[in-house]
């Protein structure tokens, strides 16, 4: 398979799975009952008439998806229904840079402690070290992300009082909401790893290293990395969609000022344009994500690009 095509091949998919969730995004928000004014009880008719033609809402369901659409080849998202003169795009800028810097410290320590503890689970097979760390993956893994932050902010913050228990705007208010946010992905990297390198190590090439006198970092450099890596690079996609969406929850408990907000409210309030804005956005983002994961995968992995 050559790379043009195999290019060619993702960007198509990528494209055109966008163009799903707009699609399916657009009609499920026009075929529930309702509209976006109606919790306004003591609205007149008059000037609900009035919203609904501002807004084009009152126009032939087709119309409104292809303008839809056509707004999208514009990056444009649209104005807020109950944001007046807001424009979604603008509140999704206003909004990610902060998810954003929280996801990626999230997926920082994920990868980074994750690829230790298993690495360290599999070199020390059998052994304490072996059984603790396979132990945190369990915790880890068990826990729900939304309890590990209360407990954490009771212990750290409540406790002993060495983290603020909420806000944003310093280093320190980071700190817990990540280690909330990467505890499951570092307990599902660990577990990987572990298991991959252990399937890697009883590998006969890897025996006649070790009968040569190859020291265990040579082997672990020269042997074991490349192929544990390739299964690790396979999950950051969902593990950035797993971090992205759940950073929902925990950015309302820690009160950080993120996208995560904004789309709970848009749901409440029963905003259509912000939540097929928001919605689209981070559809676009892990699809994205699983792009590049693909292109680094065939640019490392030779069965891939031999594959027909």
């Amino acid at each position: 398979m050559s790379w043009a095509y195999y290019l060619t091949y993702k960007f198509f998919t990528l494209v055109l799975s966008l163009f799903l969730v707009a699609t399916a995004t657009f009609t499920l928000m026009h075929i529930i009952p309702g509209d976006p004014f109606s919790q306004e009880q003591t609205i007149p008719d008059e000037i609900l008439k009035s919203l609904m033609a501002h807004y084009e809402l009152d126009q032939p369901i087709l119309k409104q998806y292809f303008h839809y659409l056509e707004g999208l080849t514009r990056f444009d998202l649209g104005p807020s229904f109950k944001y007046e003169g807001r424009m979604i795009q603008d509140i999704i800028k206003e909004g990610f840079g902060v998810s954003a810097t929280l996801g990626a410290v999230a997926i920082l320590i994920s990868v980074v402690a994750g690829a230790t503890l298993g690495s360290l689970a599999a070199f020390c097979r059998g052994k304490w070290q072996d059984w603790f760390s396979m132990l945190l993956a369990v915790i880890g893994m068990s826990v729900p992300s939304f309890i590990l932050a209360t407990l954490l902010q009771y212990v750290f913050a409540m406790k002993f009082n060495l983290l603020p228990i909420a806000r944003w705007g310093e280093l320190r208010h980071i700190i817990l909401p990540a280690i909330s946010l990467s505890a499951f992905p570092t307990a599902f990297i660990a577990r990987l790893v572990r298991n991959n390198m252990v399937e890697i190590l009883e590998q006969e090439y890897i025996v006649a290293a070790k009968a040569r006198g190859l020291g265990t970092a040579k082997i672990l450099i020269r042997h074991v990395t490349k192929n544990c890596i390739l299964p690790v690079l396979s999950y950051l996609g969902p593990l950035f969609a797993n971090i992205i969406t759940g950073s929902f929850v925990i950015e309302k408990i820690f009160g950080i000022p993120g996208l995560g907000g904004w789309f709970v409210m848009s749901i409440t309030n029963r905003d259509y344009t912000m939540i097929m804005g928001i919605t689209l956005f981070y559809s676009a983002i892990l699809m994205v994500a699983v792009f590049i994961v693909d292109l680094l995968s065939y640019s490392i992995d030779p069965r891939i690009r031999s594959s027909r």
